[in-house]
């Protein structure tokens, strides 16, 4: 029994190091977890590994969590699965927290307040800029822009909610499509 808590702690600390500093997303960890997983502890060959890391990417989530969960799992079940979950998540919820902390304090500070324009100017553009990319892809004739403008119109002037619009414009669009369908 005490080796079986031990294990966890070492789940839960190691996964705790790789997402401390694997800064820049689930392919960052790769060469973490080779060296951690098959390298130093020979949990898990090369070939083991990327197929977690696989399945990780292919399930719905985070693939650095996933594939935290896979190797936990294999080493101790279900507790083995959360010790490892919960060290890969623990150092961005502390990072959150401590950052939501520390916010009121640093709001009346005019550096901050600078930076936080900045970083909404660089949002918008970003938003702005998807927007552009996604209408390329996304009109394929004048009527789309136009149900495009009156879901804008309904949402932002009129005060209507995205749900009952995103829910016209699904409908609406299934009908285009039957008519066009139709036409040909």
């Amino acid at each position: 029994m005490k080796d079986f808590f031990k294990d966890l702690m070492v789940l839960y600390s190691l996964f705790f190091k790789i997402g401390l500093f694997s800064i820049g997303g689930g392919y960052v960890m790769l060469p973490m977890l080779r060296l951690e997983l098959v390298e130093k502890r020979k949990w898990v060959n090369d070939r083991e590994l990327l197929d977690y890391y696989a399945i990780g990417q292919a399930t719905p989530g985070i693939i650095a969590v996933n594939t935290a969960t896979f190797v936990g799992y294999t080493r101790r079940g279900i507790p083995g699965a959360l010790a490892s979950t919960a060290g890969m998540v623990s150092p961005s919820l502390i990072i959150i927290l401590a950052i939501a902390i520390f916010i009121p304090m640093m709001e009346t500070m005019p550096l901050f307040q600078k930076a936080f324009r900045g970083i909404r100017v660089a949002v918008s553009v970003l938003l702005v800029s998807t927007l552009i990319s996604l209408t390329k892809k996304g009109w394929k004739s004048w009527i789309d822009g136009l149900l495009t403008l009156a879901a804008f119109s309904a949402v932002v002037f009129l005060g209507t909610s995205p749900f009952p619009v995103i829910l016209a414009a699904g409908f609406l669009g299934l009908l285009l499509r039957r008519h066009r369908s139709s036409l040909q």
